[in-house]
């Protein structure tokens, strides 16, 4: 079952909208809107991009920690000594 997007006004009675999961727990909330036609625009942005949006991790690693695994191998570089033909070109 699907979320759902739930529009509200904040403390500083401003428009936003949080993403709720079936069971209640919210997701994500939003920034502050003017009014709810911005909001409704911001949903539909967030409903064509977060289906096949990437994940990007840019958050810096943890001091003094070790990751305990290697990356996964689908993710891994591939190097391997290649061979130069007669133009010098791989």
């Amino acid at each position: 079952m699907a979320g759902t997007f739930e529009l509200f006004v904040d403390d500083d009675a401003q428009i936003r909208f949080r993403l709720v999961m079936p069971g209640g727990h919210v997701l994500a909330v939003s920034g502050q809107f003017t009014d709810k036609h911005a909001a409704a625009a911001a949903i539909e942005e967030v409903r064509e991009c977060a289906g096949t949006g990437l994940i990007q991790d840019v958050a810096p690693p943890p001091q003094g920690v070790l990751l305990a695994s290697p990356p996964h191998l689908r993710y891994a570089v591939r190097r391997r000594a290649r061979r130069l033909n007669s133009v010098g070109a791989a």
